[in-house]
């Protein structure tokens, strides 16, 4: 780890208003002096330029070291709330991705893989499943027609969900009962092929439609539920006589069958169970299992706990947050911090404080860890964090499901710290009472003083009209009078040689 050493120097004193304004009101006051030298004539530029300079130079200072404030604070409120908010975002990332919950472990992920569902405890799983058949799900196509685009037959088509029975090659439907969903009427209003799928999909009835050229470069209409026995359905032209009826689905249709409608079979520790679909989230408590083949044996469930990856965490986290400690207190240092006032910079650092007795989790075991103190993590005196690796190692062996809930994205947990910090950075980019808020006040207040700075240049432009004409007219009349006095003094001078 770097180790950075800090250095002092002399400050150099930075002009005040006061001083500024003295500086240039002297240096106006020497000017005319100069200007008003023995017999030499006016520099009016230079003159009015640094009256007008004086006359405006303490307001022109402080909008200068006003603004300069102003930028200070805005480029802090932005770095600060960007700095919480990556924080945030950097854990969220790390908890959401799984890595810090046990998982489970399948003996044959290719027939049937496992993942935890987010906040899920599958700490002790151990769970056998035979997989006697995937869900499948219903299709059809029609007999091929010569172009897509060419007009077949518009009309209306009803579609039918319910569950059917099919033939033994699974080609042909034998029987169907309709379910309890109403039969969904179809508007075809454009007859081609084309035109067919598209009012079928419109429909969104769950049967999607799609358009397949054949080797002979004619175009099959292809028809696909989903999956599940009660999935199967039915399509029918309500015009008997009309083109569209050689679409029909069903008992005696026109079409082939090119899929039947299934439930999954399974056998779930000794327990025959149906699911009309292959991803299932309702059968193992916290585990959403894919199915993806027939098994010939049972397929093993059990589950390995993350404790490198949470141990790991929990250090990264604490340095993570020491940085982010550390720009919150330099933001708003008394006597340095350009957000020393701030009152929202001020709250992210109190609920940064706050982050170690924050209790992360309820509802657990008597006695379990409910806060990062519990878990080894101290507060130092200068408000960094520590962490006793070897007390959270114990914390883990002793409440592992505890441990773990603490890093739980899940809505069941809404204690966890993922959800504290993203509460935090949320109050801290608020527009309303936030950094946000504070961001918008200073950009606000910055946009007044340009405003004030306008009005300034107007009216120093103003001024110096107004006394360049007035300077002008006196060096017109210096020069008049100049003139006289040397005629006057060429006669005397004359009458003098001739007296």
């Amino acid at each position: 780890m770097a180790t950075t050493t800090a250095t002092t120097s002399t400050p150099t004193p930075t002009p005040t208003a006061a001083t500024s304004t003295a500086g240039v009101t002297k240096s106006a006051a020497q000017s005319i002096l100069t200007s008003l030298n023995a017999g030499s004539g006016i520099d009016t530029d230079t003159l009015v330029a640094n009256l007008v300079k004086a006359q405006f130079a303490a307001k022109t200072a402080t909008i200068a070291s006003r603004t300069s404030t102003l930028t200070a604070q805005i480029s802090a409120t932005t770095t600060l709330k960007n700095t919480i908010g990556n924080f945030s975002t950097a854990l969220a990332s790390l908890t959401g991705s799984g890595t810090l919950q046990t998982q489970p472990v399948s003996s044959n992920a290719a027939a049937v893989s496992a993942a935890a569902i987010s906040g899920a405890k599958v700490g002790n799983l151990s769970t056998s499943i035979t997989v006697s058949a995937l869900a499948s799900a219903q299709g059809a196509r029609s007999t091929p027609v010569a172009s897509r685009t060419d007009p077949i037959a518009t009309g209306k088509l009803t579609l039918t969900l319910g569950s059917a029975t099919y033939d033994a090659a699974g080609t042909a439907m034998t029987g169907f009962t309709a379910g309890t969903a109403a039969p969904v009427s179809i508007d075809v209003t454009d007859g081609s092929l084309d035109g067919i799928a598209r009012a079928i999909n419109a429909a969104k009835t769950g049967v999607t439609a799609s358009i397949v050229t054949d080797q002979d470069g004619k175009a099959v209409l292809s028809l696909k539920g989903t999956t599940g026995a009660a999935q199967a359905f039915t399509l029918t032209a309500d015009d008997d006589t009309s083109a569209l009826k050689q679409f029909n689905v069903g008992v005696d249709a026109p079409t082939t069958l090119t899929g039947t409608a299934a439930n999954a079979q399974l056998t779930v520790d000794g327990v025959s169970v149906q699911r009309s679909s292959n991803t299932i989230a309702d059968l193992v408590p916290g585990v959403r299992l894919q199915l993806g083949a027939v098994t010939a044996t049972p397929v093993a469930l059990t589950s390995t706990r993350p404790a490198t990856a949470l141990s790991q965490a929990m250090a990264d986290f604490v340095e993570t947050y020491n940085q982010v400690y550390a720009a919150a207190k330099e933001q708003t240092d008394p006597a340095t911090g350009d957000l020393k006032t701030d009152p929202a910079a001020k709250a992210l650092l109190r609920s940064l404080q706050g982050m170690t007795t924050r209790t992360l989790t309820s509802g657990g075991t008597a006695g379990a860890p409910t806060t990062l103190a519990q878990l080894g993590v101290s507060t130092n005196r200068d408000g960094t964090l520590t962490l006793d690796t070897n007390a959270m190692n114990k914390a883990m062996a002793a409440y592992p499901d505890e441990v773990e809930a603490m890093f739980a994205t899940t809505s069941g947990n809404a204690l966890g710290l993922n959800s504290v910090l993203s509460g935090i950075a949320l109050s801290a980019s608020s527009s309303v009472t936030g950094l946000g808020a504070s961001a918008t006040r200073y950009g606000k207040a910055q946009k007044d003083l340009a405003g004030e700075q306008d009005k300034i240049t107007a009216q120093s432009a103003a001024m110096t009209t107004r006394m360049t004409q007035q300077f002008s007219s006196m060096n017109s009349k210096v020069t008049a009078y100049k003139a006289t006095q040397t005629f006057l003094d060429n006669q005397i001078k004359a009458w003098n040689k001739n007296s």
